[in-house]
């Protein structure tokens, strides 16, 4: 009744059979079920996935990074930065930013995965101090992901192999929570300048579809702050020990 539609019509819709509805129906459903910005978004990406006529598909996002984008992050020397796509692949970081996630990086065979390295990898539970708002934060943002892009073959290949190898993820998975994740404060347990409450920002790059920008930051004067001048210069020494064992090697 909210909705003004009948409860036949409500029904088809509940089971997936969206036809060519409307999007004056989709915005009273929206408001009769009262759905956050995250879930009106998704809404209407399902409805469009399934309609009838649908608009032209999305560019497949690239996996690699513009050196325009590399040298933005490059240039963010006192923070930590990283250049990731929709499946939480860390295409690139700055210096910073490899410091900051040494232990993903450490853990790594090839490309950095955030979402593998907070489900599959044990030592997760102690960097991200809490564990449970991590999770379920990344299961409702890829949720979202999906519903932007439900053909993106990739996408559903890293949510086939979470659903298979963690129950945690299953559980999760099947919530259907969605949730945009775009600003916030992230609690991290670092194994050398300890425990940090960063802010971050989450910023789509429009050129490279599927990309985007997340820079890293502390509250001024807080003992996070401390500790990312304390990480910077743990990441200094270890570059000119890196660059010397390079040039010991190549003597």
């Amino acid at each position: 009744m909210l909705a003004g539609v009948s409860v036949d019509y409500y029904t088809k819709l509940e089971r997936g059979n969206f036809g060519s509805v409307s999007e004056s129906v989709l915005h009273s459903l929206a408001r009769a079920l009262q759905l956050d910005e995250a879930e009106r978004e998704h809404l209407f990406h399902l409805a469009t996935a399934t309609a009838t006529i649908r608009p032209g598909g999305r560019r497949a996002a690239p996996q690699t990074v513009r050196q325009a984008v590399q040298r933005v992050v490059d240039g963010l020397t006192d923070a930590p930065a990283f250049v990731r796509n929709n499946r939480r692949d860390l295409l690139a970081a700055n210096t910073m930013g490899r410091a900051l996630y040494s232990e993903l990086y450490a853990d790594a065979d090839g490309v950095v995965n955030t979402v593998r390295y907070l489900f599959f990898n044990p030592g997760a539970r102690d960097f991200f101090r809490d564990w449970d708002k991590a999770a379920a934060d990344t299961v409702a943002n890829l949720r979202t992901e999906v519903g932007r892009d439900p053909h993106d073959r990739g996408l559903q290949d890293l949510i086939g192999e979470l659903s298979t190898r963690s129950q945690e993820f299953s559980t999760l998975w099947a919530a259907h929570d969605v949730r945009y994740h775009d600003s916030g404060v992230k609690a991290l347990h670092h194994p050398v300048v300890g425990e940090l409450e960063l802010t971050f920002e989450v910023m789509d790059l429009p050129a490279d579809v599927g990309q985007s920008l997340i820079v890293y930051g502390a509250e001024p004067g807080s003992v996070t702050e401390e500790g990312l001048r304390l990480l910077s210069i743990w990441a200094a020494t270890n570059h000119q020990q890196a660059k010397a064992d390079e040039a010991s090697l190549n003597s």
